[in-house]
């Protein structure tokens, strides 16, 4: 049994074959295995699950705002978020009550 790689948009393990395409059945993500792939980073919320954009994030801790006195509070419900790779931190998003923000991926979970 031939070994395939891991899915690049997801890390998957479980792709499988079907042509010439290989599909991972976790992203539904298909590519050419003679293509050149581009590594994509993958975010990952506190519990492990890979994030989107466009995704709705729960904030699970208590976390200051710089230069503020305002606390994003735990449980605080995030939409549409942006995911990027400037920085230390993960997300830009616009928390209600608060305005624009970044977050880190390791204190919100995928709601």
């Amino acid at each position: 049994m031939s070994q395939l790689p891991p899915c690049p948009n997801c890390a998957s393990e479980y792709t499988y074959e079907d042509g010439a395409m290989l599909i991972c059945p976790e992203c539904a993500h298909e590519w050419s295995p003679n293509e050149p792939v581009a590594a994509q980073p993958v975010y990952r919320d506190a519990n492990g699950n890979s994030l989107q954009d466009g995704d709705t994030v729960t904030v699970i801790k208590d976390l200051k705002v710089k230069g503020s006195s305002l606390v994003v509070k735990v449980g605080t419900k995030v939409k549409n978020i942006r995911l990027t790779d400037q920085g230390d931190h993960d997300i830009d998003c616009k928390v209600d009550g608060i305005g624009p923000m970044k977050l880190k991926t390791e204190f919100v979970k995928k709601a």
